[in-house]
């Protein structure tokens, strides 16, 4: 090998590859921003006296992560307001909300989210106990899963909300059985709330972007597609962030942006995403996909069922959930996004969007033969096994959040009675969805859930969160490691039309994690204890630990 000394060069590997043919160096040698050698001592020769030496030392090499689906924009700004992320019991929320009252006195409202619903009897939380910690200012806080909010009275009575006020088409606000509202808000009842909470500035989003990219770039993350760039609910766009840092050089990660499909309007806003598409594509964010949710959560009842509900004695109940989208049209609307050249990235959660979905897909090939469109649906959570091998046939890759794949409260208490012994058994089949063939990509849904690869990457094997007891949750759905890396890496590169990333080969770029041990040496157990060290994107080192 004569060839130029390199610019840096990775020894003393192992290297995870995820090329099948040759997975396992222990040199890799990079220029400028791609890789230009992976071998063994041979590459060595490239070291001259100017090149960047890192000793992996027996640490993993792995290629960069990619999140296939998540919000960061809303984490970020979220990561500035009341977070009750960790806040575990009823008493700990309200008094996590108190405390961050007390410190914001000046603050009009008091906003921000992250409760879980497992704290509250029955997944409801009362406005009652919020105007206990706080009674003068109006309240609005979001649940984990975003598809619910919490408000106290001051609220209610701003935004005008009484028990004459029709639930929404696409919400339903809660009421006791007085008739009065709760303050809790689901799915499309939250913006009557929503609109009336302040609006992000620019500014607000170019920081929250940021304070998350570098979040990221700290759990390993060189990549990702936000799943909503658009005005969804009281959600604000994200893209105003994503230009301006995409044009100062900011934004050192790679993003594909998902523009919101507006359920509320039909064919006609198609030549928006088309200019919206060619507006925003600049540097490393590029708009190719649209989003479309077409359902809601099983928490909540709204995630679409082939069969309905049942109720908390176990019988059935009239209500199967909410298809968003009129399932012809949406074939229509598919259709003809394909035909533009968009991916498309569904929110599919039940069995019945799922299948939807799919069927939207496949009147999209055979309209428009089989393009290179990589269309993607995400969450999947019940999958008909009709509609199992359907993925590969289609071409369609299963966007999997692994870390809900776990027994947990929400799934124990708030999901599994309502779907029933049988249907509770389908849920989140990644080991069926691998077996059939399916390309699989993984994303996190942050803030929904821990944006943090290793972890998602320790449920898909384990099927028991990072921080979890047993028992395992559906053991036959479990997939081995290396598929759960892939997941993370070359299957959520092919979504994102990043082809030459996602693996260590010659010719890709330079997008590279340092591990802190080898996962394959330890026992599956402790994958999830495993930590970032340095994170490279383009042979540019964008986040060192030992800094």
């Amino acid at each position: 090998m004569h060839h130029a000394p390199a610019d840096l060069v990775l020894t003393g590997g192992p290297v995870l590859t995820m090329d099948p043919a040759r997975s396992r160096a222990t040199t890799v040698a990079v220029t400028g921003d791609r890789i230009t050698a992976v071998g063994h001592d041979e590459v060595r020769e490239l070291i001259g006296p100017r090149t960047e030496v890192v000793d992996l030392s027996g640490r993993l090499l792995v290629p960069g992560f990619q999140d296939a689906h998540i919000h960061p924009v809303t984490a970020g700004l979220e990561l500035g307001q009341c977070n009750l992320t960790e806040s575990r019991t009823a008493a700990d929320t309200l008094a996590a909300v108190r405390a961050y009252a007390d410190s914001h006195p000046n603050q009009e409202w008091i906003t921000g989210g992250g409760w879980s619903m497992e704290a509250f009897d029955g997944g409801s939380p009362t406005r009652d106990r919020l105007d206990t910690v706080v009674p003068d200012r109006p309240v609005f806080l979001v649940n984990r899963d975003h598809h619910g909010a919490w408000v106290n009275t001051r609220a209610l009575t701003l935004a005008g909300i009484t028990r004459d006020t029709p639930d929404p088409a696409d919400g339903r606000i809660e009421r006791d059985d007085r008739g009065e509202p709760t303050g809790l808000l689901q799915e499309g009842a939250m913006d009557l709330v929503a609109q009336h909470t302040p609006r992000s500035t620019p500014a607000d989003r170019l920081t929250a972007l940021l304070r998350a990219q570098r979040l990221l770039h700290s759990y390993g993350i060189t990549a990702w597609q936000d799943a909503i760039v658009g005005v969804y609910g009281s959600m604000d766009d994200a893209s105003d962030a994503y230009l301006t840092a995409a044009r100062d050089g900011s934004l050192t990660a790679r993003v594909v942006g998902a523009l919101w499909w507006d359920r509320e309007r039909g064919a006609e806003q198609i030549p928006e995403l088309v200019a919206r598409r060619k507006e925003l594509t600049d540097g490393r964010f590029r708009a190719g996909s649209v989003k479309i949710m077409q359902d809601g959560v099983a928490e909540t009842g709204t995630a679409a069922l082939l069969t309905p509900y049942l109720d908390a004695c176990g019988c059935a109940t009239t209500n199967s959930g909410t298809s968003f989208v009129d399932p012809v049209e949406l074939r229509r609307y598919v259709t003809e996004l394909d035909a533009l050249g968009f991916q498309t990235h569904f929110h599919a959660l039940g069995d019945r969007a799922v299948r939807e979905a799919l069927d939207a897909v496949e009147a999209a090939r055979t309209a428009n033969g089989r393009t290179d469109t990589r269309p993607h649906l995400a969450h999947l959570q019940i999958v008909h096994p009709d509609d199992i091998p359907r993925f590969r046939e289609l071409g369609a890759t299963a966007n999997i959040q692994p870390l809900w794949a776990a027994h947990e409260p929400q799934m124990d208490e708030l999901t599994i009675p309502f779907l029933g012994d049988e249907r509770a058994a389908l849920q989140y089949p990644f080991g069926a969805l691998l077996r059939s063939g399916a390309t699989v990509a993984a994303g996190s849904d942050w803030p929904v859930s821990s944006a943090e690869p290793l972890h998602g990457i320790h449920t898909a094997v384990n099927r028991i969160a990072p921080d979890g007891e047993g028992p395992v949750f559906l053991p036959g759905e479990r997939i081995g490691l290396t598929a759960a890396i892939a997941a993370y890496t070359a299957g959520s590169a092919h979504v994102n039309h990043l082809d030459d990333t996602g693996s260590i080969r010659a010719g890709a770029l330079a997008d590279l994690v340092v591990l802190d041990r080898d996962v394959y040496a330890g026992p599956p157990e402790e994958i999830g204890a495993t930590r970032v060290l340095q994170t490279y994107v383009g042979g540019h080192r964008v986040h060192d630990t030992e800094a």
